[in-house]
């Protein structure tokens, strides 16, 4: 079976989603972004650095905004991963390539787990039957990684945004800028 080329990056504009468009451009993959407007407390600035950092590596980007969902707070949103994933297969215009999220270990979340990706594949698999595969390239990589992995590869980090309240980041109060404010000191 040949290698799937076409690669529809779910793209965030933080750390773990900018490292991944790094990641398959430098491994010579067609690489197109999408980014979901789905209520999140900070999609404005999220959109804002997904848009910057699509303009960066000179990427073609769609955005979705999805209404009548609730205004999400910063922190775990059940089913949302499953939820982009999803919609990121209904936008991909490909019948057979990789859908890619930013996941990786060192978290709690069950929906950024190995069996989460799994479950998530078998139902891809329902619609494509097997022809459209998720890429998870950091599945085994904690955050620390991901971190020198952007540096090592001038990934610009600057116009990255991760704060999950929509603040000036590092919040100092949501997880994500926790991590942050660790990587940036370490």
């Amino acid at each position: 079976m040949l290698t799937p080329k076409s690669t529809l990056l779910l793209l965030s504009g933080g750390i773990d989603s900018s490292a991944c468009l790094h990641y398959y451009l430098n491994k010579g993959f067609s690489v197109s972004a999408l980014f979901i407007h789905y209520g999140q407390i900070s999609a404005s600035k999220e959109e804002s650095a997904a848009t910057n950092i699509s303009k960066h590596y000179n990427i073609p980007i769609e955005k979705i905004k999805l209404t009548g969902f609730k205004k999400w707070a910063g922190g775990y949103i059940p089913g949302r991963n499953a939820f982009l994933l999803h919609t990121a297969l209904m936008a991909f215009k490909e019948n057979t390539g990789i859908i890619s999220i930013g996941i990786h270990a060192g978290t709690n979340y069950n929906d950024c787990s190995e069996r989460f990706i799994a479950t998530m594949q078998s139902s891809f698999d329902i619609y494509t039957d097997g022809c459209i595969r998720i890429g998870v390239p950091f599945m085994k990589w904690d955050k620390r990684m991901i971190w020198d992995y952007c540096k090592l590869n001038q990934v610009p980090l600057e116009i990255t945004y991760s704060c999950e309240l929509g603040q000036e980041q590092p919040c100092g109060q949501c997880l994500s800028c926790k991590d942050l404010e660790a990587l940036r000191v370490g």
